[in-house]
């Protein structure tokens, strides 16, 4: 029995199991049904759920690895990005090499679409695909638990409360991404914090990098212990936010009440609305992997919040946001080509922006313009450090 078993992914051997198993769960066939044809899960609920199952079965069949499972995925991934985006570029990858694995450590906004904005790129460059880690918090229903671990993911124990509980848990974590990397050379993609950053300030939780250093050897050297986990800084960003009222209304609640408490299953509303929503221009920036000379937990963090935040790529969105808050245009540039924001340029898009504020309720439309706003703001800042740098 292995170490991580309770944690890892599913292998080829449990495929078949697994997916029969799925095919006999109810709520998994109710839930496929309410995605693809919610008025037939309304009107007909009955009918739905037998025909739905049949053409699992027939989808499914022939399906014994992994690999397989993937290639399925990869079909409703690619009718998923022509429906929900305009454009989706990527940079950087030049900076990687194809036969080594590498430790993403990305910005966090999507909860689903994030990592799999990353896999789709990596897979159609060439590179192979992630294992990915997942919060428990996110696998409330078995069904859930079951293909998320079929499609590479493996589980990070948010749930435990005790402090030995979560130290044992922090560190079979860390031994599980090691030997990832190590002896299965397996590329990992993990976020910078836990749960999104929904005010969009890329802040890395040290805590992370803590996590990764759990599993160093004392004798170890702590720079030479990083750089052989290969961190590739990596920034998402997203012209549209698909959940930005909702993110807006929890922030504005936070903000006045201190606390915000989620309703049942609200996380699973986040994803499906992340995965089916408008996200118009995504961008995918990856940056020079890590070498040995940081010699801390701050200096990684402090450095992966640099380097994602230089290489966010803002669009039209972010700047009209700032501009309405501040009465001026920023001075940055805009899209994967880099070019100065012209406020006259976007004019068209300014006023689709301007109805998706109108849409957001009053209370939260400060928060909303934020949500948009603070990528550019962290741009600017970057900048003025800069300056400061080349003054001194």
């Amino acid at each position: 029995m292995s170490d991580f078993d309770d944690i890892r992914p599913y292998n080829d051997d449990e495929v078949h199991s697994v997916l029969l198993r799925l095919l006999a769960d109810n709520e998994f066939v109710d839930a496929i049904v309410r995605l693809k044809s919610p008025l037939m899960s309304r009107l007909a609920a009955g009918l739905a759920r037998p025909l739905a199952r049949r053409a699992l079965h027939k989808e499914l069949a022939g399906v014994t690895t992994v690999e397989g499972f993937q290639a399925k995925i990869e079909n409703y991934l690619q009718k998923n990005i022509d429906e929900t985006t305009t454009s989706l570029t990527t940079s950087g990858l030049e900076l990687l090499d194809k036969s080594r694995p590498y430790l993403f450590i990305s910005n966090h906004r999507d909860i689903a679409m994030d990592p799999a904005f990353v896999n789709w790129i990596l897979f159609q460059n060439g590179f192979q695909t992630l294992r990915i880690a997942i919060g428990d918090n996110l696998l409330t229903k078995p069904f859930a638990s079951d293909l998320m671990r079929l499609n590479k993911c493996f589980v990070v124990n948010r749930s435990a409360t005790a402090p030995r509980e979560k130290f044992k848990a922090a560190k079979q974590l860390s031994a599980y991404i090691h030997h990832s990397l190590v002896d299965d050379q397996a590329n990992i993609w993990i976020a910078q914090r836990e749960g999104r950053a929904k005010d969009s300030l890329d802040i890395s939780n040290p805590a992370i990098i803590s996590m990764l250093a759990l599993n160093k050897p004392k004798a170890d050297d702590f720079g030479d212990y990083m750089a052989r986990l290969n961190i590739v800084p990596v920034s998402i960003s997203y012209e549209l936010d698909p959940c930005d009222t909702m993110k807006a209304r929890e922030l504005t609640l936070t903000a006045e009440q201190g606390a915000y408490q989620k309703a049942e299953h609200e996380d699973v509303r986040s994803i499906a609305q992340g995965i089916t929503g408008q996200k118009n221009g995504v961008h995918v920036a990856f940056g020079q992997p890590f070498g040995a000379d940081l010699t801390s937990v701050e200096d990684v963090a402090n450095r992966l919040d640099r380097c994602i935040a230089a290489r966010y790529v803002l669009h039209p969105t972010n700047c009209i946001a700032h501009e309405i808050i501040h009465g001026r245009a920023p001075a940055v540039n805009v899209g994967a080509h880099a070019k100065p924001y012209v406020p006259a340029e976007h004019s068209e898009a300014k006023k689709h922006f301007e109805a998706r504020l109108r849409a957001c309720p009053e209370a939260f439309r400060e928060q909303f313009l934020n949500i948009y706003a603070n990528p550019v703001q962290a741009q600017l800042d970057i900048g003025s450090l800069q300056s400061s740098a080349d003054a001194s």
